[in-house]
């Protein structure tokens, strides 16, 4: 199953170390090489000698060890496929998330360029403490995947969530993304995401509240089955694939055009403004005695129509964000957009949507219902919206009667 793939490992200094041996072997048992990183402390827990056995590989834990004048953080960046750091503790994770490499491990991670997958394993109010949750967010801004970490029985004596997720879920997320790659290799693909900003004066601007977060799971998700990527985001954020940041719906239009004659597919994930001020203000709006003042409105180009009517051999999706009928005027809307596929979202629920991790969408195409995919996080439902573009078009047939306008 991996064969020929390396799998580089960081060992940071956690009770959570010593489940990472059998890590280690299960990864070795699908023929992948495996090669070790442990800070210093992680030699608390584990041995060199135990991991230099398990893993048929010299153990790093020194910075400055430099074999055939190459240095040791280039090296194992540029050999391994993917890094997993397993167990990670809050100390390691704030040094990644801030730039610090004081060691090893975390020089390798500031060189790493792929996939980094990082697993917690921390005592629950540490895990729960606001810098902490912070510095994952970040991590997560930044492109890095974070398998959380569960409820239960933990080494300091008490019950909470902080313990290392099961080293089954380690395995199958880094073979689901080694093996991944192809799905999507040789395709272009562009996506947007965010929320359009129009100005109405220096200082002042309407807008929405998409986070852009499905849109970047989506990017991500395209990046790591081997496809090349445009995101055109009003969020910043950054990535190794390419990131074109804009702020209005004009600068969208244009950034997506530019971008749509060599595409593959295009999926429009972005929230755009329908309206935008007419005549922006070179100086900021003074308030005056009046107790109401009146903008003037012109309405925004709709780029996913405009796209869609010129798409040759591209694939166009949308994006409908809907508070009610949210069938109803999904069909309507794939029917007057012209796109291939249309994703409906409910943003009348507080549990999915705007600013969540998670989300529950309904996906159609111009003949109706393709399928419902339930709550998940937005990197699942990343996952399945590329299946069922790329994976299981032929099934779509038999998933269009899944669910009927009252049931969904």
């Amino acid at each position: 199953m991996l064969s020929g793939k390396t799998i580089l490992i960081g060992i940071t200094g956690g009770i959570a170390a010593y489940k990472i041996c059998e890590l280690i072997r299960m990864f070795k048992r699908q023929n992948a090489n495996v090669r070790i990183i442990c800070t210093p402390n992680a030699m608390n827990f584990v041995t060199k000698l135990t991991l230099q056995n398990l893993s048929q590989n010299e153990v790093g834990i020194e910075e400055f060890v430099i074999p055939d004048f190459k240095p040791e953080h280039i090296s194992y960046a540029d050999e391994a496929d993917i890094m997993l750091i397993a167990p990670a503790t809050a100390n390691t994770i704030g040094k990644i998330a801030n730039g610090i490499c004081d060691n090893l491990l975390t020089s390798v991670v500031c060189a790493f360029k792929k996939n980094i997958l990082i697993a917690p394993a921390m005592n629950f109010n540490m895990w729960q403490n606001d810098i902490i949750q912070e510095n994952i967010s970040k991590l997560k801004q930044f492109g890095y995947e974070i398998i959380e970490p569960e409820a239960g029985f933990l080494a300091c004596g008490t019950e909470g969530i902080g313990r290392l997720c099961t080293l089954d879920k380690i395995f199958d997320r880094t073979v689901e993304i080694l093996n991944s790659k192809k799905k999507l290799a040789g395709k272009k693909i562009v996506i947007t995401a965010g929320g359009t900003i129009e100005n109405i004066d220096p200082v002042r601007y309407i807008s929405n509240y998409s986070s852009g977060k499905m849109g970047i799971a989506l990017a991500d998700m395209a990046f790591n089955q081997g496809a090349e990527v445009v995101l055109i985001s009003t969020v910043d954020v950054q990535r190794v694939y390419k990131v074109v940041n804009v702020k209005s719906a004009i600068d969208m239009k244009k950034s997506v055009e530019a971008e749509f004659d060599n595409a593959d597919c295009v999926i429009m994930a972005a929230a755009v403004a329908d309206y935008r001020v007419k005549n922006i203000a070179n100086q900021k709006m003074k308030k005056t005695s009046a107790d109401e003042i009146t903008l003037e409105l012109v309405k925004n180009p709709d780029i996913l129509q405009e796209i869609s009517a010129r798409k040759t051999t591209q694939k166009v999706i949308g994006f409908c964000a809907e508070s009610e009928n949210l069938i109803q005027n999904a069909k309507e809307k794939i029917q007057k957009k012209g796109c291939d596929y249309l994703i409906a979202n409910d943003i009348s629920r507080s549990d999915i949507g705007f600013s969540s991790d998670y989300n529950e969408v309904v996906i159609l195409d111009k003949n109706g219902i393709v399928k419902k995919l339930e709550r998940e996080n937005k990197r699942e439902i990343a996952k399945q919206i590329f299946e069922v573009i790329y994976g299981q078009e032929k099934n779509s047939s038999v998933n269009r009667e899944l669910c009927s306008a009252k049931s969904c």
